[in-house]
């Protein structure tokens, strides 16, 4: 193949388009916070829910929100009831997030809604919502990817890569991810 291939150049990168839904001082202000109460070793999850409520995150009732975590922006944030979230889990959400009920994001998964095009020589951002429904399970190291749903009590194994929807009641595994078989819930 000798077609020519345009080169990435990142000096033309402009994502001046791009709205992260709040002003340079809540941002600022998030950034300090995030990093003092979330990103440390902080084990005290009421204080954890308090701020993010505070900065216009939506969270239910009984959330357990382990220490090291990392939250972009909480006021594009939806949690409901009784969500566990892991260690290290970072939630990159350049878009909106929502967390249904009795849900669990496992220790270091990333629900990363941004991403680049890849095929233009400017990398212009691309995002996606994520959406978890009630009952999801996200392994730990795992990923999910700009613009995908996880139906109800779908499970996305550890360290694999949600790049599209994962179908209620089953088990998705690997890089990217695929169905394995279907999700048993009993006594």
């Amino acid at each position: 193949m000798n077609d020519p291939i345009s080169p990435v150049d990142l000096s033309e990168y402009d994502n001046s388009w791009y709205d992260p839904g709040a002003g340079k001082l809540k941002r600022a202000l998030w950034f300090v916070v995030n990093a003092c109460f979330f990103v440390s070793y902080n084990p005290f999850t009421g204080l954890k829910v308090f701020l993010l409520r505070l900065f216009g995150a939506q969270i239910g009732r009984g959330v357990v929100i382990k220490p090291s975590v990392n939250i972009k922006y909480p006021w594009r944030l939806r949690v409901g009831n009784y969500v566990w979230i892991g260690e290290k889990v970072w939630i990159d959400n350049l878009d909106d997030v929502y967390i249904g009920n009795n849900a669990c994001i496992s220790q270091g998964a990333m629900l990363l809604c941004g991403n680049h095009n890849y095929k233009k020589t400017t990398f212009d951002l691309v995002l996606g919502k994520i959406i978890l429904e009630e009952g999801v399970w996200i392994g730990a190291q795992a990923v999910v990817c700009a613009g995908v749903t996880c139906f109800s009590h779908s499970v996305l194994t550890v360290n694999s890569v949600a790049v599209k929807d994962l179908e209620a009641y089953f088990i998705h595994q690997g890089n990217p991810s695929s169905k394995i078989k279907a999700r048993v819930i009993g006594d």
